[in-house]
């Protein structure tokens, strides 16, 4: 049969493989199971690449395997080519003997072009025991040989000799075993050491035991190429190392000294094969984390609660988060899931604005899929794009935190590199500056054109992490930086990227609104970039781009940093209309209640809304905001919803005028980027829902990723939370997906069950 997998993960269970006679060694002749049939085995290549046929572990011992082949022990087994050896079970050319595979749902990106790696198909069969069979294993894994060199030590030979292998001392306990650290430019885990594998087996601490006298080669695997042969195991990168034992250059006895040295020293024996088991995604702490706690919103009386009003939000951070989680197989914290953000992570074909203001305005009724009964309104905000030719300058400042808790690979490293991303969207007439901090803040770089980009390379390269995190003192310089080189109508923004984790000055989350709350008053956007994992402060990075008039975005890998600081480079950078809040009335004629999904801390007092000194969320160039209602229209019953005792004192009957073709009114107020005084906005909405299968596949899409987000929260408002239910919408809203963005997001919903 045929299955379509994302990937093969290959284990190796050693070399040779057992059969019922012995072991097949280099050079033997070996009977087959009567006695009467025999072959010759020839050599068995070593070497780094799999290709071709392999086989799980035949613990039930019931087959031989001879380069790839498995014979089956029945004396029933033909040998239809009457060539003296039995016909295989199955068979593969470029085979290796020895090896056990299992199939894996992530994906890879084994070419590094920046694209998850197709689906591959892979045709398996059961054998008789039970086992699976599998041809067609996509092969070709690259791997980095390394350099022989007169060094005494071996773990001093892979020092230098590939980017992204770091070894340091560690504790610098006497004798203690040094930390080695593979980093590829996705790196996701925090510095757990790499896979060591000593001639087909896994063994911990075997490179103490080693010296440069005792190894045949090395080879680096990394990223893609280490998970697609290692699985998890081998997230963190894998060293591989064939010894000259293992390489059947030294003799049967020198070969058992060897074992015996190593195994005082090495957890695991070179003797024995180890077990072909296949752990299940697990929970993985996320205690350092921290998240801001709310309740989801809940239904409204129109009549009690006329008006409904909230700021917009184009962050993104949540769902590159929830992505982040669920690749990693752990369970998503439920405040982890802010389901506005997961929305707007994603583009939508709303139309450009066609007359004087920054966006156009618009909307769509039609059915809930998660309570049959009820509605939803979908309200989209299209920003305009400026050409690129037509953009302000732009003074920028990247306040980076050097601090020690960005001593990860997923930190500091993937930093650097994303802020290059950034460098290489600047023009001449564009400025960089560079303030980093730690136990205190200084700046590394002055005011540098953008076209100065060697120089500016330089700078980030240089940096190094160490030391306490005095983010306030940090932010107060950025901050008096790009205010001394204020670019009139210009995009003047600092960049602060961070995990988040202050801990020296002012450092708590009140401290924090204290401090951007005045810092904003200077017209200086904020751009905040959240890195990491284990320690993450999500929630002081939320305060900050909430109140300085800024956004946040959550850096998981290279490829987020290429969409956010590359492709969306105008959106994320350069405001086109700042403190957009949006305030709805609905029709207590058609509805009964009414809920905002999402947004719930950027719900604004009603009024809030009419007041130009309450800060609210920008719009960047091109950008698009959407916010979902779910109604319960009036005369349908409801679980979720109780109607208003009648009042003695407090009149609540409806209005009489007739607004009977409208559903409700909404208003959006907007200030210009250097403007104090805001403009209104107003669209009817009008009381004519469509079926939901003529729904627009951009409305079935959104809907797919509220129920999504509502599911991970657990929400107790929805009475249908069935995963097949929400791929089903999502795939009808597959047609806009240049980027492979809507994909993915299948991909990543179909693994929570």
């Amino acid at each position: 049969m045929t299955s379509a997998i994302a990937s093969v993960s290959v284990q190796e269970i050693g070399k040779r493989a057992k059969s019922r006679k012995g072991k097949i060694r280099d050079g033997d002749k070996q009977s087959a199971n009567n006695g009467t049939t025999t072959w010759t085995s020839g050599t068995v290549s070593g070497g780094g690449n799999s290709t071709g046929y392999v086989v799980v572990d035949d613990i039930a011992n019931d087959f031989n395997y001879y380069r790839g082949n498995v014979y089956n022990k029945s004396n029933s087994q033909p040998d239809s080519d009457k060539d003296g050896v039995p016909d295989p079970v199955d068979t593969e050319p470029n085979s290796k003997p020895g090896v056990a595979v299992r199939t894996n749902a992530g994906t890879y990106d084994i070419d590094y072009n920046g694209v998850p790696d197709e689906l591959q198909t892979s045709q398996y069969e059961k054998l008789p025991n039970g086992r699976i069979v599998a041809r067609n294993v996509p092969g070709q894994i690259p791997s980095t040989p390394i350099e022989d060199r007169a060094n005494s030590n071996a773990i001093q030979n892979l020092q230098g000799q590939i980017a992204g292998v770091n070894i340091s001392t560690g504790s610098g306990t006497p004798g203690g075993m040094p930390e080695i650290v593979l980093r590829g430019i996705g790196s996701i885990n925090g510095m757990a050491q790499p896979l060591i594998v000593v001639d087909g087996v896994p063994m911990e601490n075997a490179l103490q035991q080693l010296d440069s006298n005792d190894i045949e080669n090395f080879k680096i695997l990394k990223d893609g190429a280490a998970t697609a042969l290692y699985g998890s195991r081998g997230s963190n990168g894998v060293i591989i190392i064939t010894t000259k034992a293992g390489a059947g250059k030294l003799s049967r006895k020198e070969a058992r000294e060897f074992k015996r040295k190593l195994r005082k020293g090495a957890k695991g024996k070179l003797s024995e094969r180890p077990e072909h088991t296949f752990p299940e995604k697990g929970t993985i702490s996320v205690s350092g984390d921290s998240y801001e706690a709310f309740e989801e919103n809940k239904f409204e009386n129109p009549i009690s609660e006329p008006l409904s009003t909230f700021s917009i939000d184009v962050d993104h951070a949540s769902y590159t988060n929830i992505r982040r989680f669920l690749n990693n197989g752990q369970s998503v914290p439920k405040d982890a899931v802010r389901i506005e953000e997961m929305m707007n992570f994603f583009k939508y074909e709303y139309p450009q604005p066609k007359d004087k203001h920054p966006f156009s305005i618009n909307t769509e009724y039609s059915d809930c899929p998660w309570n049959k009964e009820h509605k939803l309104v979908r309200i989209g905000l299209q920003g305009k794009i400026i050409p690129q030719n037509s953009l302000p300058p732009s003074n920028l400042v990247f306040l980076i935190d050097v601090s020690g808790s960005m001593n990860e690979p997923n930190k500091l490293p993937l930093l650097v590199e994303s802020m290059k991303i950034l460098v290489n969207e600047l023009r001449e007439n564009d400025k960089v500056a560079i303030v980093v901090y730690a136990g205190a803040a200084g700046m590394v770089l002055p005011p540098t054109s953008g076209d100065k980009k060697a120089d500016i390379f330089a700078a980030l390269d240089k940096l190094s992490a160490g030391g306490s995190t005095a983010g306030g003192a940090g932010i107060e310089l950025a901050y008096k930086l790009a205010r001394e080189h204020f670019v009139k109508n210009g995009n003047n923004r600092v960049i602060l990227a961070t995990d988040g984790d202050f801990n020296v000055g002012a450092s708590s989350n009140t401290d924090m609104q204290t401090l951007i709350e005045e810092q904003r008053k200077s017209g200086v956007f904020l751009t905040c970039l959240g890195y990491g994992m284990g320690n993450y402060k999500d929630d002081k990075l939320q305060i900050l781009a909430d109140k300085g008039n800024g956004n946040h975005a959550y850096i998981d890998n290279i490829q987020e940093a290429n969409r956010f600081l590359g492709k969306e480079f105008k959106g994320s950078m350069f405001t086109i209309a700042k403190d957009v809040k949006i305030q709805i009335e609905f029709n207590p004629k058609h509805v009964q209640a009414y809920r905002l999904i999402g947004y719930e801390t950027r719900k604004l007092r009603t009024e809030d809304f009419a007041d130009d000194a309450i800060d609210a969320g920008e719009l960047g160039s091109g950008h698009t905001v959407t916010a979902l209602y779910e109604i319960v229209p009036e005369g349908v019953k409801s679980d979720y919803f109780t109607a208003q005792p009648a009042l003695k004192y407090t009149q609540t009957a409806s209005t009489s005028g007739n607004y009977n073709d409208e559903l409700a009114t909404v208003k959006f107020r907007y200030k210009k980027p250097d403007g104090d005084t805001s403009t209104e906005m107003i669209q009817i909405i009008e009381n004519k829902a469509v079926p939901l299968k003529n729904a627009s596949g951009d409305f079935k899409f959104c809907t797919a990723v509220a129920w999504f987000g509502l599911k991970l929260r657990d929400s107790k408002l929805v009475s249908e939370k069935s995963t097949a239910d929400i791929v089903k919408m999502a795939r009808q809203g597959l047609s806009n997906d240049p980027d492979g963005y809507r994909a993915e997001f299948i991909r990543l919903a179909e693994t929570v069950k």
